[in-house]
């Protein structure tokens, strides 16, 4: 298959390679993206992270919390100007508030009645667009809480209260002091914003996502020529090193990188006042997954000079 100078470029965006060595990928895979950085990967050309893409919505993503449950929220909007907007803000924090009042699920969320209208959430975000002056969208959202205990918040790239470009919840259940609970998921929520964990623990990380980083190991250490039982070392090493690097558990804390964040949890329970356990977190980063149209921006203007 033909391989465009767009693909190209996409990958080496992702990957930090070489125009050719992003060439020989795409035609090795035959233009699979996610293919070709696993292919520069197990070449040892590239690093990439399986997590690497593009983010392009804009709009907001909005948290809301009553203690011990909390919600995060993504709004969407055409351009980064409207979600500066006052009035879109509004919409985004009041989205917020009424995800609280249902079980967070999109779908809830989605058909809940929105305050002041009478409307469900969607109709009067729909009603929005008029007044506005673009296409919004509300996107997912979601919800976690607890028995005892705290679901901290944070939001990161913060426009207003509540409101940013990225938003986390953590889960702590304890009997202990609430605010020192509080204060100290707010620390792990920041650690989760800046290190997007795939999982709580080893066993939660998704199987396929472990066997995809198994064949990118084992094809590296192919090349070294060594025998398999070397290895097959060499790749259970690597996956310890890989869970250490994505299980949140088992990650550097942030904050302190001499602790785990399981041993900083541990640490915590001092001044919590009673054991505490971290159950759940969710991250959502605006835009994540969605891909804005590129377009040419000469030639928009020369399409115009015509018009």
């Amino acid at each position: 298959m033909s391989i465009t100078a767009a693909q190209v470029k996409e990958l080496r965006e992702i990957s930090g390679a070489g125009m050719m060595d992003c060439k020989t990928a795409l035609t090795e895979t035959n233009g699979d993206m996610e293919a070709a950085v696993d292919w520069l990967r197990a070449k040892g050309i590239s690093k990439a992270d399986k997590k690497a893409g593009r983010t392009a919505a804009e709009g907001l993503v909005g948290v809301a919390t009553n203690g011990k449950k909390s919600v995060v929220v993504e709004v969407n909007s055409e351009t980064d100007f409207v979600a500066r907007n006052d009035a879109f803000q509004d919409i985004v924090r009041n989205v917020a508030n009424v995800a609280l009042t249902t079980d967070g699920s999109t779908a809830a969320v989605a058909a809940a009645s929105y305050p002041s209208t009478g409307k469900s959430v969607v109709d009067t975000i729909k009603d929005a667009v008029g007044t506005i002056g673009e296409n919004l969208s509300f996107r997912r959202s979601t919800a976690l809480s607890v028995g005892e205990g705290v679901v901290a918040t944070y939001i990161h790239n913060g426009v207003s209260d509540g409101l940013g470009k990225l938003g986390v919840l953590v889960a702590i259940e304890t009997t202990g002091n609430a605010d020192a609970a509080n204060a100290f998921g707010r620390q792990v929520a920041m650690h989760v914003a800046a290190t997007n964990p795939l999982a709580l623990t080893a066993a939660e990380v998704d199987p396929a996502a472990v066997e995809r980083e198994k064949a990118v190991f084992t094809e590296s250490a192919r090349q070294s020529g060594k025998p398999d039982n070397i290895i097959e070392k060499m790749v259970e090493g690597r996956l310890r090193k890989f869970y250490e690097e994505v299980v949140l558990l088992s990650q550097a804390f942030v904050i302190n990188p001499d602790l785990t964040v399981e041993a900083a949890l541990k640490d915590a329970e001092k001044a919590i006042g009673a054991p505490a356990k971290i159950t759940a977190f969710a991250r959502f980063a605006l835009g994540e997954g969605i891909e804005k149209e590129e377009t040419d921006f000469a030639a928009e203007v020369a399409a115009a000079v015509k018009k």
